[in-house]
């Protein structure tokens, strides 16, 4: 790093913190103030929002590690921007209707109490296992790769200069500190790709295909294939992507915070678009390197630490500022999204429940508290993650396989089905977390346990793809769920007034119809058309 380098970086601290000030400046009147902007918030703020939330430090440093280790299968996690618009079109005007704060809120208002707080303690472990260590390890590598900080101090950085404007500013503080970071971070992820692709190693998009060969270019691997399968990225992701994008906290919470229901769809549809980036913002650049390796041009270690290193070796003074400040961006972007998500959940779900009366100071100062307990279990998992075979990305999709089914289907059966009850999402969510946390045991044995095979019905268990695991868990769970609600009671239909599709009434219909015009289904439309090209060119 230069003197210019480091300028730059300044500049962006400096500009971010002055946005942050003067957010923090804006004195919060309430709980709703804090945890969700006091639900004024636009619609090109809540997209970018969506955005960098999502594209943290598992794409910094995972997705460009997948694409230099596997090439393009990875790509069907990020053409999930359909599943975006279905955030838009299908889940936001239940949750709208329901006024939630949040999801296990609604969890209650569909089915009981006991949904909403498993939900919520499901969430929140969760975030400690994938969000929160991902992050803080993630940031780690980027300090140690790029700017020569030690691996755990630059982790300790990356917690304390995010934490500071994040607890203090509470939403509102994120989500227009996120708005800055969306434009830097496509900004700098966009000129890695360009000067990767135009080295004279490998002579643009022609020269990079024809280096790594169709086998990185395929999206579509057989089904047998031992990591990837068509049929488990197609579908299996797809399950993960519903509970992600539709019904997880993390990014949910950024539609909630939209003026009204029209804001928010249209956040979503924005949000979408930015989605289908990151295929070559990060995975790209990734195939880049690999194919730069292979020249003989870069060199990394593991393929965790090829965008920081890519960084650091081919770009011009300045640029690699500025492309530092993206990753950073990133890494402080994800973090802040799931500080504030974790104090939103622990607060409004589980606190509050427990202490009704509680002031709106109260609450606030708690939400803070609860943050700094997740950070620290975080903290205490990240060893764990250091010693998981692959990439950061794949740890990330693996965990979550195994988390999301059960959640993707008591939402998703939830707002379709009227007939389905409390008992039944009770079973759902006990059977699926027992499936879960099983193979996920099996998992972790073996991470720790480096050569440790297991033999007979574990060995078979633990040799499914995770992808595809998540489709057995799946079934599973939509089993349980529709025959347990099924031998069990019905629910009162005037408790689900407006929850799911069965019960809208002419005026919530009329309602809906009102939120959207034909630029929104075009731009829905355009999205679909760009995924289905995208889809058809990957294909080796």
């Amino acid at each position: 790093m230069t003197g210019l380098d480091w300028v730059v970086i300044g500049l962006y601290f400096a500009i971010l913190g002055a946005i942050a000030i003067w957010v923090i400046s804006k004195k919060q009147k309430d709980s709703e103030d804090y945890f969700l902007a006091g639900r004024n918030v636009g619609w090109f703020i809540v997209g970018a929002s969506i955005f960098a939330s999502n594209i943290g430090s598992e794409h910094l440093v995972g997705l460009a590690g997948a694409g230099a280790e596997s090439g393009m299968p990875m790509a069907h996690y990020e053409l999930h921007a359909w599943i975006v618009l279905l955030l838009g079109w299908v889940f936001l005007p239940f949750y709208s209707r329901a006024g939630v704060f949040t999801m296990p809120e609604f969890l209650e208002k569909r089915y009981n109490e006991r949904a909403r707080r498993f939900l919520s303690v499901i969430s929140l472990v969760g975030y400690i296992l994938t969000k929160v260590s991902v992050s803080i390890y993630a940031g780690g590598i980027v300090f140690e790769a790029l700017l020569g900080i030690d691996f755990w101090t630059g982790a300790v950085a990356t917690l304390l200069i995010t934490g500071l404007y994040t607890v203090i500013g509470g939403m509102r503080a994120v989500i227009y500190t996120e708005a800055l970071q969306t434009l830097i971070l496509i900004g700098g992820a966009l000129a890695v790709t360009l000067i990767g692709l135009n080295h004279e190693a490998i002579g643009g998009w022609a020269g990079l295909k024809e280096i790594v060969g169709s086998e990185h270019f395929n999206m579509w691997k057989p089904m047998d294939h031992p990591q990837y399968p068509w049929t488990g990225m197609v579908f299996g992701g797809a399950i993960v992507g519903i509970w992600y994008w539709c019904t997880d906290q993390y990014i949910v919470q950024r539609v909630l915070t939209a003026k009204n229901l029209k804001e928010g769809r249209r956040g979503a549809i924005w949000g979408g678009f930015l989605k289908i980036l990151p295929v070559f913002l990060f995975l790209v650049p990734g195939m880049v390197a690999f194919a730069l390796s292979k020249q003989g041009v870069l060199t990394y270690d593991t393929p965790n630490a090829v965008l920081p290193v890519m960084v650091k070796t081919l770009l011009p003074d300045g640029i690699r500022g500025l492309v530092a400040a993206g990753l950073l961006a990133a890494l402080m972007s994800s973090l802040a999204s799931v500080f504030n998500s974790c104090s939103t959940l622990f607060t409004i779900d589980i606190y509050k429940k427990l202490r009704p009366l509680a002031s709106e100071k109260k609450l606030v100062s708690t939400g803070r508290i609860a943050t700094a307990i997740i950070v620290v279990l975080g903290f205490a998992w990240i060893p764990v993650m250091k010693n998981a075979p692959g990439t950061l990305y794949d740890y990330l999709q693996s965990v979550q396989s195994y988390i999301a089914p059960p959640i993707t289907v008591i939402f998703l059966l939830g707002i379709f089905y009227k007939r389905l009850n409390a008992k039944g999402a009770m079973a759902t969510l006990y059977v699926g977390l027992v499936i879960g946390l099983f193979r996920l045991t099996l998992d972790t044995i073996k991470t720790f346990n480096e050569g440790t095979e297991f033999t007979g019905i574990l060995g078979s268990i633990s040799a499914i793809p995770f992808s595809h695991f998540a489709i057995l868990i799946f079934v599973v769970c939509v089993i349980v769920l529709v025959g347990v609600s099924l031998m069990t009671e019905k629910p009162m239909e005037s408790k689900l007034s407006g929850l799911t599709f069965g019960t809208l009434t002419p005026e919530h219909k009329a309602e809906s119809r009102k939120n959207y015009n034909w630029a929104d289904i075009l731009a829905s439309a355009f999205i679909i058309i760009v995924i289905i090209g995208i889809l058809i060119y990957f294909t080796g």
